[in-house]
């Protein structure tokens, strides 16, 4: 066995004369499991957060979006859609057109952004898993059917389950108008309400999906649309994809990826997750100061020992690593024992659901593990230990 680890060891786990040094050596180790164990499950919680968050995006949204760089609208007949669905990576689409329109129901009234889309949208998307009242329908022997945002129900006091009364969509007439009645100027049109869909304020209090026809109907836009959205195979690059759809659409559409138009989202998340990361890691090294306190104490209390070791023929340099590994076990014991708590942690959460969401999106707090992500939490926690150890080792054992 290696000399220098051997003694390190017994050095770890045996009583010193002093108690102190015992207690502050397990304090070190303690310290650096905590540390480390908030690293992992703060992490942990970030990626579930986001993971959720990106989950949620992809009910409603697609994975990419194809609209005009000038302009509102345009003729859905100029695109060849056989070709389109030639494209690799192209696993389905639907053709979109968005308006903001005013709603009335019961004397209600509120101002909504209505969704017209293709039925494929219903299987493309996964608007049914947010749906918290009625089913996912948009259209059914010839009649039309709207999903209507929750925060918008709560607004008109809808609720599909007690009330059949269709509700009222109008929409500012385009150009000149010379009526001096304010509501010639608008085109309204009826709806059917077949479902409520809970996801997330940003689109609860705006969105009224309906079948495109009926948008176009309510519009007068005839076969225009304001945009195509598309859902990718699974396992393919949402940035190549962009560039294949770009090269078929040509120079006047713009291409968005799903990230792309969640930009600020993404990245918020992100630096909120790094910077939250970066604050562990200065905890940390607060932390880390103890592992120097016990080594200064422990050299102190085997001078004895030092001396005997030299009178053996022990180098400094044999010496200096005797204590540079015993700081090292005890950064790495603590490192080990709060990756390993951390991650069981997170696996049942996970799994089992430890910490619940009352009235929340999901039943339980979401967390995943991302083994890259420890993988840099060990190396960071090493390094704060190399440094810890190395400081006190080379300046207490000069003499």
């Amino acid at each position: 066995m290696n000399l220098p680890f051997y003694i390190a060891k017994r050095y770890l786990v045996a009583k010193k004369s002093q108690n102190a040094i015992n207690i502050i050596s397990w304090i070190s180790v303690f310290s650096v499991a905590i540390g480390t164990f908030a690293l992992v499950v703060v992490l942990s919680a970030f990626n579930g957060l986001e993971k959720l968050v990106e989950s949620l995006f992809e009910s409603f949204d697609a994975d990419v979006r194809i609209e005009l760089k000038k302009g509102k609208t345009f003729d859905a007949n100029t695109v060849n859609y056989l070709e389109l669905n030639k494209v690799k990576g192209v696993e389905n689409y639907t053709r979109v057109l968005k308006e903001v329109c005013g709603v009335r129901y019961k004397g209600q009234q509120t101002i909504v952004q209505i969704k017209g889309v293709d039925e494929s949208y219903l299987e493309m998307s996964n608007i049914g898993n947010t749906i918290v009242e009625g089913r996912k329908l948009l259209s059914k022997d010839n009649i039309n059917y709207a999903i209507v945002g929750y925060g918008i129900g709560l607004q008109l006091g809808l609720t599909v389950e007690t009330g059949i009364e269709n509700i009222t969509i109008y929409a500012p007439k385009r150009g000149k108008i010379s009526s001096l009645n304010t509501m010639n100027s608008f085109y309204r049109k009826q709806i059917s309400p077949a479902a409520i869909f809970y996801l997330s304020p940003e689109y609860d209090n705006k969105y009224i999906i309906t079948p495109l026809k009926f948008a176009q109907d309510l519009l007068k836009y005839d076969d225009k649309i304001s945009s195509i959205e598309i859902t990718a195979d699974e396992k393919v690059d949402l940035e190549d994809l962009s560039q294949r759809l770009s090269t078929f659409f040509g120079n006047d559409f713009l291409i968005k990826s799903r990230l792309e138009f969640n930009q600020l989202l993404y990245k918020t998340n992100q630096t909120e997750k790094w910077v939250t990361f970066l604050i562990l890691v200065f905890i940390l090294m607060i932390a880390a100061f103890n592992i120097l306190s016990s080594l200064s104490m422990l050299i102190i209390d085997k001078r004895k020992d030092i001396t005997t070791l030299t009178h053996l023929g022990a180098t400094k340099k044999l010496i200096r690593q005797i204590f540079f590994l015993e700081g090292i076990l005890i950064n790495l014991t603590g490192a080990l024992s709060g990756m390993i708590f951390g991650v069981i942690i997170c696996l049942l959460q996970e799994h089992v659901g430890l910490i619940t969401l009352e009235n929340g999106i999901v039943d339980y707090y979401p967390v995943s593990l991302n083994p890259l992500e420890l993988i840099y939490i060990l190396i960071t926690v090493l390094i704060i230990g190399l440094l810890t150890s190395w400081y006190p080792v080379r300046n207490l054992t000069k003499a």
